[in-house]
């Protein structure tokens, strides 16, 4: 291997607001690897809605609709950030990568240079890595893999080997540890009945694997056109996302847990079909994250209410071995390279495809 590189490709974004402050560079700076870090040759990142939401400032308190794309007009400057503190610019998103390691820094086995990785998104505090208090996130409080070169933490870079492609193992990182996060903290098990909304998306699709890897039953909601990919992700029953076809299940079916990123309108509907002693777990909002919630439907159906944002090193390290023994598939929407990060993002937005974006370098 020759020597590294003093410049890189990278979007780089440069404000909250639109597309446009997303900037193509061709001569940003390599990163410098600090102790106890790696540098990773990025050769595909995924998208997910952190990159999104930190873009447009929705994670602010101020901010009630998260559909329309532009929250930064109405976002505040306090907290407008997943962790819930301002982050600087410029700013490289991104945290779903794959790549090679090809520099370590301090305090580090040089036998790490050449290991084929994926990310671990969560930056935890290395003296306290079970604090949620003091955790970032790659490409939010940090650079992340938009770029040709990416520095993260060691421990954060998982060695892995699989014959998939580089920008099928892009689509695991986030969105399957974010459901895996989701399915422990509700406790999911195979006696279980698992409401999954918005199950054609990143998040949801990887809901209904992993949900179906311990063999729980699952009942998927998502638009008709997409209920074919939705059963080829393993759903026992697709419906679509509707009052009414949501309160028919409460006839049918004893739903046990519902796990959710899509909130909305829809949203009490949802906690009204769950079965006495239910759970609810949520790790975003994608349709509206203001919702109404009567609270005894709360207490006297004694529902457990769960969040699930920052998550234990454990479960991206379970997600490696799910990827490399074939118990989870990828399910890559579509490709694009570097340069082409704002389309890939207008795609993204559409919330047309099914599964996951990713841009190769």
């Amino acid at each position: 291997m020759g020597p590294l590189p003093n410049k890189m490709k990278a979007m780089v974004t440069m404000g909250h607001g639109g597309l446009e402050k997303i900037v193509f560079r061709d001569d940003w700076p390599v990163p410098d690897i600090k102790a106890g870090e790696v540098l990773i040759h990025v050769r595909a990142c995924g998208l997910n809605n952190t990159d999104i939401n930190t873009r447009t400032g929705w994670y602010s308190k101020t901010v009630s609709d998260a559909t329309t794309g532009d929250a930064f007009e109405e976002a505040g400057e306090e907290d407008p950030s997943w962790g819930g503190k301002p982050i600087t610019f410029p700013r490289i998103q991104g945290a779903d990568v794959c790549g090679e390691i090809v520099a370590v820094g301090t305090g580090i086995n040089p036998s790490r240079i050449g290991q084929r990785v994926i990310t671990d998104g969560w930056i935890r505090n290395p003296n306290e890595p079970f604090n949620k208090s003091k955790t970032g996130y790659f490409g939010s409080e940090c650079d992340g893999g938009f770029a040709d070169y990416a520095a993260i933490p060691s421990s954060n870079a998982l060695s892995i080997e699989s014959n998939l492609t580089d920008a099928e193992l892009a689509t695991f990182s986030c969105s399957y540890a974010t459901a895996e996060g989701m399915l422990n903290r509700a406790d999911v098990s195979e006696e279980d009945v698992v409401l999954i909304p918005g199950a054609s998306g990143g998040v949801g699709g990887a809901l209904v694997q992993l949900a179906k890897r311990r063999k729980a039953k699952v009942i998927a909601l998502a638009s008709v056109e997409k209920h074919k990919d939705v059963i080829w992700l393993g759903a026992d029953q697709v419906l679509p996302r509707s009052p009414e076809k949501i309160k028919a299940i409460l006839k049918e079916e004893k739903i046990t847990v519902v796990a959710d990123v899509v909130g909305g309108k829809i949203w009490r509907d949802l906690v009204d079909v769950l079965e006495r002693g239910g759970r609810y777990v949520c790790s975003g909002a994608i349709a509206g994250p203001i919702v109404d919630l009567d609270l005894r439907t709360l207490y006297l159906r004694d529902l457990s209410f769960h969040g699930s944002t920052v998550l234990d090193p454990q479960v991206t390290i379970d997600l490696v071995k799910y990827i490399e023994t074939g118990q989870i598939k990828p399910c890559l929407a579509a490709t694009f390279k570097l340069h082409e990060l704002r389309e890939a993002q207008e795609t993204f937005i559409a919330k047309k495809h099914t599964g996951n974006i990713v841009v190769t370098t």
